[in-house]
């Protein structure tokens, strides 16, 4: 039987940026005319949000959630060096990367080799400084394994889930920065320059509806009021599947696996019910406790309408994890859950071991 180790954890991209930046998202937001000025008022924010938010716009908050989301990280890279892994298996979401309008399917297999990567592609395009101080031009080896990935691929169809594979990112486009935060997250010291452990990426279409009517996420109000939506994305209880059936084909490979979920959870520029300004705490809290005491059923009976409504979007990379440990009898060893009003996302972490 192969080794297994499932984490969970974040690749939120303002972790890569300074403080000074970290609230951007939603500052950016305060500037949207079609949200009403009642909503925007700080006055009449939860207390919570006021004390983040605080006289600087959060960034003397920012130092206390970066520390905490760090923290989180270095349990979760811990857990991966005493494991020392062959593979990495990495869940995450594609934001208008390599899904665009000629083709967005469920879910892809990247079966790459090693790429050379710059790991501030977002920080750049934005004209923001990195939270290393390190050159624009610093480029890393983000090591693949294509042969293992086009027999995953295989696998998985002979097993009868239809999967879709891509053997060349798209050109002129970012590449997927889910998969991309990850490493720079799980080697945070070193940007990702340093990290050993090859990755075989799962790309999942977590943004359904609206990965092309967004373009992977950001709108304005007016923007959304007559949107086109896109077909769904898949179902929870197909990430379930998913992960499950990723786990199965792997099980006999001889291989030590590590299976990753990389997402935070509800995003505010999601979470249409309350203007953009804040994720959805409340929603988070139910599967996050669920998560702790083992209970699958609100994993198990979450639809796609409850996590759109949400702004769990990105939560789907969860479900295929929990997929995976639960086909491979892994168990929780440690989580926690950073919240936040003001940093755009409330971001969980976990480790589960046999």
């Amino acid at each position: 039987m192969t080794t297994a180790l499932g984490l969970g954890l974040t690749h939120y991209p303002l972790l890569a940026g300074t403080d000074a930046n970290m609230a951007n998202l939603l500052r950016w937001t305060l500037t949207d005319p079609d949200i009403p000025e009642a909503a925007k008022d700080v006055s009449s924010w939860p207390q919570r949000m006021r004390e983040e938010w605080g006289e600087d716009g959060g960034e003397s908050a920012a130092a206390g959630h970066r520390a905490a989301l760090v923290a989180g990280l270095a349990q979760c890279r811990k857990a991966l060096d005493e494991f020392q892994p062959d593979l990495l298996v990495v869940w995450g979401d594609d934001q208008f990367e390599n899904f665009r309008e000629e083709v967005v399917p469920p879910f892809c297999v990247l079966a790459y080799d090693d790429l050379e990567l710059h790991p501030f592609e977002l920080q750049i395009e934005r004209g923001l400084p990195n939270a290393w101080g390190m050159p624009d031009e610093t480029t890393f080896v983000l090591r693949g394994d294509a042969g293992r990935a086009r027999a995953l691929a295989d696998g998985l169809i002979n097993d009868g889930f239809d999967m879709a594979y891509s053997y060349r990112k798209r050109a002129g486009a970012r590449f997927p920065h889910a998969i991309l935060n990850t490493q720079i997250f799980l080697d945070y010291d070193n940007a990702g320059c340093r990290f050993p452990y090859p990755i075989l990426p799962i790309t999942v279409n977590c943004y359904g509806q609206h990965a092309i009517a967004r373009r992977g996420g950001l709108a304005r109000f007016a923007e959304i009021a007559d949107e086109r939506l896109d077909p769904v994305g898949p179902t929870p209880q197909r990430c379930l599947a998913l992960g499950a059936a990723v786990a199965r084909n792997l099980r006999e490979s001889g291989l030590r696996v590590a299976y990753v979920a990389s997402s935070s959870w509800s995003h505010a520029f999601l979470n249409d019910k309350d203007w953009h300004l804040r994720p959805d705490g409340p929603a988070d809290q139910v599967f996050y406790d669920a998560l702790v005491s083992g209970d699958r059923r609100p994993w198990q009976e979450a639809t796609g309408r409850q996590i759109v409504e949400a702004g769990q979007h990105e939560m789907l990379n969860w479900f295929c994890l929990l997929g995976a440990v639960d086909e491979l009898g892994l168990g929780p060893t440690w989580s926690d859950f950073v919240t936040t009003d003001v940093f755009n996302s409330n971001k969980a972490f976990a480790v589960y071991t046999d």
